[in-house]
């Protein structure tokens, strides 16, 4: 039986049509990789760059210390992280993760949100149970040298009205509720309590996939005031319950919980930008304060307590060449992050905002930026990606050496020196979200599927 076969029977013991978790490295590459080393060809590629007919491109597998990768029957084109009673800074192997995501598929199509549980995430073949690249090191007595290094993905489904355009998890009281943005123009709220519970219990699971359980779910809450449909959500961290949604139009809207297990959503929406709302982020530690960017190029910044004509506090107008996509408020230091069309990477203070001037900028990406994240507890750690298939993983902390001329590769040479890692092998990156449980670890989603990893840099 092939490796692939091997694979696809795990999926279908678990009762999954349409979902695959495994490695993403390959040996035949490894071996590849090794005899390139042993005759000194193998090279560092840069994105853009051009290889020759008879070079291909091969993943040097010790430079991660995770690396797998997930596939599901139709893209799911934005994701988020549920949080787990496993523990914090975890980074003892294997590994769990749980995930919701949304589908869009094709309009012939049903679209679903999916919610997951990745499982038996394992190190990498190339690295020791330190994080040491050495094939001959022991691995550590926590750590089973015969265990299974198959991957698990186990999920169900739940019916979802439209495209899923972006959705957010959040923990509410004793639930967990995902809110997502329908192409539909609507935005919905579920509390998903019950599949959370079905993906670990293997009984459950099957009565739920069976009966069909998934198609009936209801959403606890549906808000259609949007004129538009849209793709700027989030809750905020600080007030339990409370959310943002902007949309295609110009609109954002704030959603406050009732003590009856609803919503009440202000129809006003803040005034201030003229065009498509890309995304937003509550402030970690103010309540009522958020960001949003926009088409209109611009970053803004927002008190939901003053009225909607009157919450915009600052705004940096023309803050990228073109439209502002992502941004990211990073919970340690009062710095926001944002990428826009342009490619560009700027680095915002909050307390230098009225100057409208970046406090750094870095052009590596050569096509839009579509994602953007501040690592959850090294304030100057971020990572980006988008539509050059790279994600770029950053250290803002590092600053360039003209002593150090131990780099003597001139392709090496005018990269930032901020810039620590490279990761590649997905096709139009869509979002990523650094596992705030799991140390180091990175989850990515794109049209190609899902990658789970942990780099030797971070």
């Amino acid at each position: 039986m092939s490796e692939a076969d091997e694979q696809m029977e795990v999926a279908e013991d678990q009762n999954i049509e349409d979902a695959d978790l495994e490695n993403a490295s390959d040996g035949d590459d490894d071996e590849d990789l090794e005899e390139e080393k042993e005759d000194g060809k193998a090279k560092v590629y840069l994105p853009g760059g051009k290889l020759s007919n008879d070079e291909e491109l091969v993943c040097d597998e010790s430079a991660y210390i995770m690396l797998h990768q997930a596939h599901t029957g139709a893209p799911c084109l934005s994701f988020d992280i549920v949080s787990d009673p496993l523990g914090d800074d975890r980074e003892t192997f294997p590994l769990t993760a749980y995930v919701v995501a949304g589908t869009q598929a094709a309009r012939t199509h049903v679209n679903s949100v999916i919610v997951m549980k990745m499982a038996n995430l394992t190190r990498t073949s190339k690295q020791s149970a330190d994080g040491e690249s050495d094939d001959d090191e022991e691995v550590s007595d926590s750590e089973d040298v015969n265990e299974d290094q198959t991957p698990i993905l186990t999920s169900v489904m739940i019916k979802h009205p439209g495209c899923v355009n972006r959705l957010r998890v959040s923990t509410f009281g004793s639930s967990q509720y995902v809110a997502s943005w329908s192409e539909m123009g609507k935005v919905h709220i579920y509390n998903i309590n019950e599949q959370l519970a079905a993906i670990d219990d293997s009984r459950a699971r099957k009565t739920y996939q069976q009966n069909k359980t998934g198609d009936g779910v209801k959403p606890d809450f549906t808000f259609s005031g949007h004129q538009k449909e849209g793709f700027a959500i989030d809750w905020c961290p600080t007030t339990r319950g409370m959310l943002a949604t902007g949309d295609c139009r110009r609109d954002i809207h704030i959603w406050r919980p009732n003590d009856k297990g609803a919503w009440i959503v202000d129809q006003r929406p803040l005034v201030g930008h003229t065009d498509s709302v890309e995304d937003i982020q509550w402030s970690p530690n103010e309540a009522n304060v958020l960001a949003s960017c926009s088409v209109d190029k611009s970053i803004r910044i927002w008190d939901c307590r003053a009225a909607p004509a009157k919450a915009c506090m600052l705004t940096a107008e023309n803050a990228h060449e073109s439209d502002v996509n992502v941004i990211s408020w990073n919970r340690n230091e009062p710095l926001i992050a944002s990428g826009g069309d342009d490619g560009v990477l700027q680095i915002w203070d909050l307390r230098q905002f009225q100057s409208k001037t970046p406090v750094a900028t870095f052009k590596h990406h050569t096509d839009h930026i579509t994602t953007v994240e501040w690592h959850p507890k090294e304030s100057t750690i971020l990572a980006s990606g988008g539509d050059d298939d790279q994600i770029a993983l950053w250290d803002l902390s590092v600053e360039k050496d003209d002593g150090d001329d131990a780099n003597d590769d001139p392709n090496l040479k005018d990269l930032p020196p901020q810039l620590l890692f490279i990761h590649q092998g997905q096709s139009e990156i869509k979002e990523l979200h650094w596992h705030p449980q799991l140390k180091g670890v990175i989850l990515s989603t794109a049209h190609s599927g899902f990658n789970v990893f942990r780099t030797i840099s971070v």
